[in-house]
């Protein structure tokens, strides 16, 4: 019956959510709660809700504030979907990632999205290999695609300072062979910093496979989700002045869970208390800004990403072929 229970739940939102104009969502997973200070970020009565599914990996959620909807990718699609309350989804760009005539598998559609602080769509495009944005007129145009004359591998996952700074990662998950790609030109996968003055910087270039990306609320702090041969969790940096890093420690071992609990470190959010709520192994870990996993949310499904939405108080997830969302009691940065 477990086996079952993903396919009926799909089943029943396809026939129920088409035209969807109810509140009244199937519900999956639980929350775990493994300290009490969690009571004070997610309310007891709060239930994980099925918005909608039928997706091959769903990802890179982003809250559009301005048209009060949810913009995320379908990596393995090549596309963009966009969901709004009352109506459901739709096929809002296609393709996303991929404009080439080759073939290639899947994975090459984008990743990350998110919007600046002038309101522009970035993306992170996994077959093109670039950062792109939606311009005002509806076309898209590159943003930064190479470092020092070298293609980047698959930029991932981004975040935007509040001085229009741009960090973001590169692994080569989206490559069509991956980390041994032939076409690879760059021999690691970066961390970097896009400055508002169009300036290119590598930050670090030591993480076999940097993921999702975060600032502190205060912007001192840089989180980086890691997926390493032998160490998976998430890593903290000291954020300098200048927008340079300082020397980084672990912030959470992820590894044991990872050998328990499918998934692993993705998709990293901040609310304005300083909680990280972590895509990883198992759900959405809920830390305390020390590190202290105070509980997790657990769709049963392997989660890649969240992001915070409606007034900064709902928190939307990724789930494979799910698209789901939770209520919380605080409110995501950037609201």
């Amino acid at each position: 019956m477990k086996k079952l229970l993903p396919l009926l739940i799909t089943l029943f939102i396809a026939q129920t959510l088409s035209a969807q104009d109810s509140l009244n969502f199937a519900t999956i997973g639980e929350v775990k709660r493994l300290d009490s200070r969690l009571d004070a970020l997610i309310p007891r009565s709060a239930e994980i809700e099925v918005l909608t599914a039928g997706f091959l990996w769903s990802e890179g959620p982003a809250w559009d504030k301005e048209n009060n909807c949810l913009l995320f990718s379908d990596v393995h699609a090549n596309r963009v979907y966009k969901w709004e309350e009352g109506v459901g989804k739709s096929v809002w760009m296609e393709p996303s990632g991929y404009t080439g005539v080759a073939h290639h598998p899947r994975g090459m559609g984008s990743n990350g999205l998110t919007f600046d602080n002038d309101g522009q769509l970035l993306l992170c495009e996994h077959g093109d290999r670039r950062i792109s944005m939606l311009t005002a007129v509806g076309g898209k145009k590159t943003v930064v695609d190479e470092y020092k004359g070298k293609r980047f591998n698959s930029p991932n996952d981004l975040c935007v300072a509040s001085n229009g700074d741009i960090y973001f990662t590169d692994p080569a998950y989206g490559m069509p062979q991956g980390f041994e790609d032939p076409d690879r030109d760059l021999d690691f996968c970066g961390v970097f910093i896009l400055r508002k003055s169009g300036e290119l910087v590598l930050l670090l270039d030591n993480l076999r496979a940097p993921n999702g990306i975060c600032l502190s609320p205060d912007e001192k702090t840089l989180y980086v989700a890691v997926a390493d041969y032998d160490w998976v969790g998430y890593m903290s940096y000291p954020v300098k002045e200048n927008g340079l890093l300082g020397t980084g420690k672990r912030f959470y071992d992820a590894t044991a869970d990872s050998k328990k609990q499918p998934g692993g470190p993705d998709g990293i959010r901040c609310d304005t208390d300083g909680n990280l709520w972590a895509t990883g192994p198992g759900g959405v870990y809920v830390f305390s800004p020390e590190g202290d996993v105070l509980g997790k949310i657990e769709t049963g499904e392997r989660i890649a990403n969240c992001t915070f939405g409606d007034d900064g108080s709902v928190l939307y997830l990724t789930s494979d072929m799910y698209l789901c969302r939770i209520q919380t009691s605080v409110t995501g940065v950037g609201f």
